[in-house]
């Protein structure tokens, strides 16, 4: 199929696209690496009337330390977050995710905040963003406003960003020497989605582990983070039978959803799997 007829603009700053997304109302999308977008439209999920390209855009772009937090340009991509030596040292959780995202012709066009604001709950960066206790840096007509990566991700597919608004970067705090991470997926083959997953991050202290956030991903529809096993874990010893319980606990306390190849039953097991593998990592 090819996609239906729209306009199409390319604005070269922030105010102008937020100026076009209010004129276009409802019939407007923002396009960026188009991964997603190109085969919604190609199959006619999506008809807008305009796309505008936000390409052009400098204030979406670049990798920085802005003070205490690492920021994220919305237009980042994949490939360049894999590369980037300020995020293999100040988020090196998402150094480690990046290469399990698709397949390089994919990484080399998909974009950080495209990923965020299409809210995949098999998505890594979401799942890594809630993780890290990211801040989402929007933009709209009433200027910017920002959100806790906590509060962001609503339901599946859905985000708070507003129709008028756009995601300009994200805020990271900067990962110091005592943290650990973990990052893995469990799929059919590489570059397929997720049947599970899970990010991690810790504070180590000898065999101790604090201030931890496990989220898993593509078990519900958003990531999902494991509140109860994390405070079971947090400031214990990471004896092997704090592990069994706070397995126990994952599984318990997250309602996995069946998708169509996966059991919620087999989803639930695979809770357990990742994060004894990733409790026994980090405190390694």
């Amino acid at each position: 199929m090819k996609s239906a007829v729209f306009d199409y603009v390319k604005p070269k700053a922030l105010q102008e696209a937020l100026s076009l997304l209010e004129q276009g109302g409802d019939d407007a999308r923002l396009i960026a690496g188009g991964q997603t977008l190109l085969a919604t439209l190609n199959m006619r999920l999506s008809e807008p009337s305009v796309l505008i390209d936000i390409t052009d855009i400098a204030e979406l772009k670049g990798i920085a330390v802005v003070g205490d937090s690492l920021r994220i340009g919305a237009l980042v991509t994949h490939t360049e977050i894999e590369d980037s030596e300020l995020v293999a040292i100040h988020a090196p959780l998402l150094k480690a995710a990046a290469p399990h995202i698709a397949h390089r012709a994919i990484r080399n066009l998909g974009t950080w905040g495209g990923s965020l604001a299409y809210g995949d709950p098999a998505a890594e960066w979401p799942a890594c963003s809630l993780t890290l206790r990211a801040t989402m840096i929007i933009h709209g007509p009433a200027g910017e406003r920002r959100i806790s990566a906590q509060d962001f991700f609503i339901d599946l597919y859905t985000t708070s960003l507003e129709p008028d608004e756009i995601l300009v970067a994200t805020e990271i705090p900067l990962a110091n020497k005592q943290e650990v991470f973990y990052f893995h997926e469990l799929a059919r083959r590489h570059g397929d989605y997720a049947v599970a997953g899970l990010a991690a991050v810790a504070q180590k202290q000898g065999e101790v582990l604090t201030h931890c956030a496990f989220t898993f991903f593509s078990v519900g529809a958003t990531p999902v983070m494991a509140t109860k096993a994390q405070e079971l874990v947090d400031g214990q010893k990471l004896t092997e039978e704090v592990i069994a319980k706070a397995v126990a606990e994952a599984r318990n306390e997250i309602e996995a959803i069946a998708d169509i190849t996966n059991s919620a039953e087999a989803k639930k097991h695979l809770i357990g799997v990742l994060l004894e593998r990733g409790l026994k990592q980090m405190i390694a």
